[in-house]
């Protein structure tokens, strides 16, 4: 099965112009043409689960492909937990060069020892909370919450967590399940940054949610993602990811009539993280290819995608600086503390939102 839909995805997503000579000009980082000289030999690079339609990964292989002609980049679309069973089943005979996933699906492979330190480009300029200590993953890009607001449905936008209490957003709030779904983890946690607390402390989180509860002000929880709903105007304000948001705004078709809204107080980063497989067919192709993703042009394709970059420091292009301004209060997700409260979440959550 790994094997099929890496070639179906080979026979998809590859078939682009090759350029005659590889790149000139200067190197995003020292070594790079030695690397490619390198990963020439090999002539392939196998990447899990990066699907072309999510974060701009299709463009990410064009410009891979651009830059480095004679290296095939073979992909497909698992899923982050698939990706570690995956890996976790051909330990012995790895298929992948490189795996992406949630961040805690990083962490899960990593306690397999299905993967191999390497610091790509940029690694030492990430928050700790960013990498791994033993420099087995690290993370790609990141995603904020926000308040997504529908202003034809939506008199006033709300600005911070504490505007979310008004009687005027009464039957107005959507968020997703925290027991079941990693975005209602991370908005939990950034409720949590909001009213207080911390990832070390996330009880302020809990608290917070049960009195938007108790005013009457969440519509309902989803267990999977309501997109759709927001996009048809079914959702009054939806506390989601603020990707989600800029693609409704800019992709399809709400314009205007969204506001996408980091919360004054504090908010957190979902993190992405991308690794070296152990064994990888193809090691120093991987390598090239993660390079690539962290090099600041990587960086920047992403920000096409909705997602922000996750090296501190890399420059907005442009057109979209005024869709991601400057977001101080957001706070970098340490996915292993993170991990380590989800019981918590889950049981205060059940008992103090339910009442059960």
């Amino acid at each position: 099965m790994i094997r099929y839909a890496a070639t179906l995805a080979a026979a998809l997503l590859l078939a682009l112009p090759l350029s005659a000579q590889a790149f000139e000009g200067a190197e995003l980082y020292p070594g790079e043409k030695a690397l490619y000289e390198a990963a020439k030999e090999e002539g392939m690079v196998v990447s899990f689960d990066t699907g072309p339609t999510w974060a701009n990964w299709g463009n990410q292989f064009k410009a891979f492909k651009k830059r480095y002609p004679e290296i095939e980049l073979v992909a497909n679309d698992l899923g982050s937990g698939a990706t570690v069973v995956a890996l976790d089943k051909a330990r012995r005979r790895p298929q992948a060069d490189t795996a992406y996933y949630f961040a805690q699906s990083a962490v899960d492979a990593k306690g397999k020892g299905v993967l191999t330190g390497f610091k790509p480009v940029n690694f030492d300029k990430l928050p700790a909370a960013f990498k791994d200590k033993d420099d087995e993953w690290f993370v790609v890009h990141q995603l904020v919450v926000a308040f997504l607001v529908n202003k034809k449905l939506v008199q006033n936008v709300p600005q911070s967590w504490e505007d979310l209490l008004k009687p005027e957003y009464k039957n107005s709030i959507v968020y997703l399940d925290p027991r079941s779904t990693g975005q209602g983890q991370v908005l939990t946690i950034a409720a949590a940054y909001g009213a207080g607390g911390s990832v070390d402390n996330v009880m302020p989180g809990i608290d917070y949610l049960a009195k938007l509860h108790k005013l009457g002000n969440v519509q309902r929880t989803e267990g999977t993602t309501p997109y759709a709903k927001f996009i048809k105007g079914e959702i009054p304000i939806w506390i989601a990811y603020e990707g989600d948001g800029l693609k409704a705004k800019l992709l399809d078709g709400m314009g205007d009539d969204i506001a996408v809204v980091i919360p004054r107080e504090a908010s957190v980063s979902a993190p992405y993280a991308m690794s070296l497989v152990k064994k990888g067919p193809n090691p120093n192709a991987g390598k090239l290819w993660l390079n690539f993703v962290m090099s600041e042009m990587g960086q920047q394709i992403f920000v096409d995608g909705y997602v922000r970059p996750s090296v501190p420091g890399v420059e907005i292009p442009e057109a979209m600086k005024q869709y991601m301004p400057e977001a101080p209060q957001v706070q970098p997700l340490d996915i292993i503390k993170s991990s380590q409260a989800k019981k918590t979440i889950d049981e205060a959550w059940t008992q103090k939102v339910l009442g059960k």
